[in-house]
């Protein structure tokens, strides 16, 4: 890979580790801080801090805090604020545990995630659109916010970012015990959702919702990453092995190992390709076969993980 492609595939990664977090601010501000929600992680703490505080700010506080246009919910502390404190000693967690070049993506996520999380979208979203944001029952907000943040947790997550706070210990225990990112965060906030029934009132219906909102969420981030990490192997066997193989490896961009066999019934040799690829390449390394033989015999299986050079680091789950 040449230097001008990397620097435009980290431009794209950080362009859409920042769509992925904006995604994640909007299910929050749009529908979990209305119903009192606390979905988990960092954020979910910040939230909690948020309806903690309602009302008990001194007005000069408030005033602040309102000049500076970030999101409260009934004059809490907003939860751009702690939120951003929270993270310094997760950052110093990262770098020690994790490396600088991650550390440096979750630094650039943490300020992202706080910028996204300081705009109060719901007044914008009145002041442009003429009427207040429609408002959902909270068990349809909890499915919607689930399915929006996971996705957009996903998206940060596949390009190597990280949105700081316990996305930080979910991929330190990722790198040390065979556990998916998504039950990592969800064994990382079922203790920031149950301590929801300790506020104010609340009650058992805000825990309940909060446990959805996990659900749905670390349900969406494991189904999207296996997705797009999901492996094909292939077995091709044709007379025209070496113009496929040439094809492969320079169309598709993908390795080739070409093996010795025999057919035991004809007792002829043959020669075997076989090739590890991505599922979304597979319509495209079929294409490349059947252009250059149409009678080529092919068996392509699912792989349960491929890691090394071109797939998952070692260990990674």
């Amino acid at each position: 890979m040449t230097k001008n492609q990397k620097l435009a595939t980290a431009v794209r990664e950080h362009v859409v580790i920042a769509l992925g977090l904006l995604l994640y601010a909007l299910a929050w501000n749009f529908f979990l801080f209305p119903h009192q929600v606390a979905g988990g992680g960092a954020t979910g703490i910040a939230a909690l801090v948020m309806y903690a505080t309602q009302g008990l700010l001194p007005e000069g506080l408030q005033e602040f805090f309102n000049s500076l246009g970030m999101a409260s919910v009934g004059g809490g502390i907003p939860v751009s604020v702690t939120f951003f404190i929270m993270n310094g000693a997760l950052l110093l967690l990262s770098i020690k545990e994790l490396g600088l070049s991650f550390s440096l993506r979750s630094i650039y996520g943490v300020f992202s995630l706080t910028a996204w999380l300081w705009i109060p979208y719901r007044d914008l979203y009145e002041k442009f659109a003429g009427h207040p944001f429609p408002e959902f029952d909270p068990f349809m907000s909890s499915i919607l916010a689930g399915l929006i943040a996971g996705f957009g947790l996903a998206l940060t997550f596949v390009n190597n970012g990280s949105s700081g706070g316990t996305d930080i210990i979910a991929k330190v225990i990722n790198k040390y015990r065979t556990i998916s990112l998504g039950r990592a965060l969800l064994l990382c906030d079922v203790v920031i959702i149950v301590s929801t029934g300790f506020l104010p009132d609340a009650s058992i219906k805000n825990i309940v919702y909060g446990l959805i909102v996990m659900v749905v969420m670390t349900t969406t981030i494991d189904m999207y990453i296996n997705g797009v990490r999901q492996s094909v192997q292939f077995f091709i066997f044709s007379k025209k092995y070496a113009e496929i193989a040439d094809a492969i490896t320079y169309q598709a961009r993908r390795g080739v190992t070409v093996m010795d066999g025999q057919g035991w019934y004809s007792k002829e040799p043959v020669k075997v390709i076989t090739v590890m690829a991505r599922r979304n390449e597979s319509t495209q390394i079929f294409k490349l076969i059947k252009d250059i033989d149409p009678d080529a015999f092919i068996s392509q299986s699912a792989a349960i993980g491929v890691y090394g050079r071109g797939f998952d680091p070692i260990g990674q789950k």
